[in-house]
């Protein structure tokens, strides 16, 4: 017999008289309306346990692309193993304004709330990037959101916290982001202000963290409702989650990496104080710290901290003159500065590997950052674009889009010779699509010179167009 959770909804929030919904427990449905006027819609996640006798945490997931699905589906394995009700919005974008996006997760809400037994202390939010830090903000804006679980991106705006509206905040990060030192600082500024929050490392990059991050995430939340009274105290649950995360330290000192294993501890001090005794950890910590090889990797990331910083304001300065001046000539440069950021590649020193990973996600970032600036402007600087693709393909060659819009803009002004340079570079880096190249925008006359159907023909054996010869 299928798992059928059968809901009488009344109300207005899905029609305007009863209606009966047939929700599945422990897949993802996709395309749940908001309500009959809106064309909004979210997708669902029930854990397979999930009953109507009593209220559940629910988790709400923000992605600036309106994939609700698919980032529900990221993060139904966490929501199984943990017992949480998951949800995501088809709706969201990058390209609306922040009070736009607020009142779409805002109705969202409101939408889930009517239709099922949700704990009204335990309403969380989550995202990667930008969706991260949407759901950061969420709490200013909506009263009653318990913790945020962040990913890639820190707090969205710091000045907008306050003592009188807490929320926990859990960031998860990869080691090889170009937002690690940010957490890593916001983390400490929280502490400060007294603020609930941990911050989960993983080895990776900008990315979304694996299942087990997500669920180790959740699993703080129950621990910190259960410290808080929202829910009723499991001491199993909290001695078997106390249990393995202390394991999860023990393999980092054994792999030693006692940089990590200590702020691990840190961070399972601050999150079981209201459970247990804290003595032991606060005794490893204290011998951890002592060791030399704590102290070595200690001084070791400080200096790779110092040095990443003072590279990352050289881009920002240089990236902004160039901008500015149209520096076509200083495309060398940082062709060059590829070229060192690849030698630590080869470092035999780890910090300095990551941070050469973490620098050229930064750069990529920041010429995202740009990009997105020129194209919101209301007069659009077409020059200033085709500098930063041009920088994008140095800083990104395996992003063919790049190359397209360089041809596509040098053949509308007729610079034919910047169109084939960039075409034949296109190509070199590995390009095949030849239907979308002959379907490109504003190169007619461009794509049916002898020079384009030659360059065409040595890389793809074959070009549209015969190519004569005199």
């Amino acid at each position: 017999m299928k798992r059928i959770l059968v809901l009488l909804v009344l109300g207005i929030t899905f029609s305007s008289s009863a209606q009966q919904m047939a929700l599945k427990k422990g897949v993802v449905i996709d395309g749940i309306k908001v309500n009959d006027s809106l064309p909004e819609s979210y997708a669902l996640f029930l854990p397979s346990n999930f009953d109507t006798s009593k209220k559940w945490p629910v988790v709400f997931i923000f992605d600036m692309d309106g994939r609700g699905k698919q980032v529900t589906g990221m993060f139904s394995r966490a929501g199984e193993q943990q017992g949480y009700i998951l949800a995501a919005s088809n709706n969201l974008r990058d390209s609306l304004s922040i009070s736009q996006n607020v009142l779409i997760a805002n109705r969202m809400f409101r939408s889930l709330l009517s239709l099922l037994p949700i704990a009204e202390k335990r309403i969380y939010m989550a995202g990667f990037s930008s969706g991260a830090q949407l759901a950061s903000l969420i709490p200013t804006f909506i009263k009653g959101v318990g913790g945020v679980i962040s990913c890639g991106a820190t707090i969205a705006n710091m000045d907008v916290l306050s003592s009188k509206n807490p929320f926990h905040y859990i960031g998860i990060v990869g080691d090889e982001d170009y937002n690690y030192q940010n957490m890593l600082n916001a983390a400490q500024f929280l502490d400060k202000l007294k603020f609930p929050n941990q911050l989960l490392i993983f080895e990776g990059g900008h990315e979304w963290p694996t299942t087990d991050y997500l669920s180790k995430a959740m699993e703080y939340l129950t621990v910190s409702a259960m410290g808080k009274g929202s829910v009723p105290k499991d001491k199993t649950f909290i001695d078997e989650s106390f249990d393995r995360n202390l394991g999860d330290v023990s393999a980092l000192i054994t792999s030693n990496k006692p940089l990590r294993a200590n702020h691990a501890l840190e961070e399972l001090m601050e999150l079981y104080k209201p459970h247990k005794s804290i003595d032991s950890l606060k005794d490893s910590g204290k011998t951890l710290r002592k060791s030399k090889l704590f102290k070595t990797q200690n001084r070791n990331q400080n200096t790779i901290f110092f040095k990443e910083n003072l590279i990352k304001d050289d881009y920002s300065y240089y990236l902004e003159e160039d901008i500015l001046t149209y520096n076509y000539n200083n495309l060398g440069w940082w062709n060059y500065q590829m070229e060192e950021l690849k030698k630590y590649d080869r470092s035999s020193n780890l910090f300095e590997r990551k941070m050469g990973k973490r620098l050229k996600g930064y750069l990529n970032a920041l010429i995202a950052d740009n990009i997105d600036m020129l194209r919101a402007e209301e007069v659009i600087d077409e020059e200033a674009l085709n500098f930063l693709w041009m920088l994008k393909t140095i800083t990104d060659p395996a992003d063919y889009s790049f190359y397209l819009k360089i041809i596509s803009y040098s053949a509308k002004n007729e610079d034919y010779g910047t169109s084939l340079f960039y075409l034949e570079e296109l190509f070199k880096n590995g390009y095949t699509d030849k239907n979308e190249l002959y379907a490109l925008e504003g190169t007619a006359l461009l794509r049916i010179t002898p020079e384009f159907n030659t360059i065409v023909e040595k890389y793809l054996k074959s070009a549209r167009y015969d190519i004569l010869e005199e």
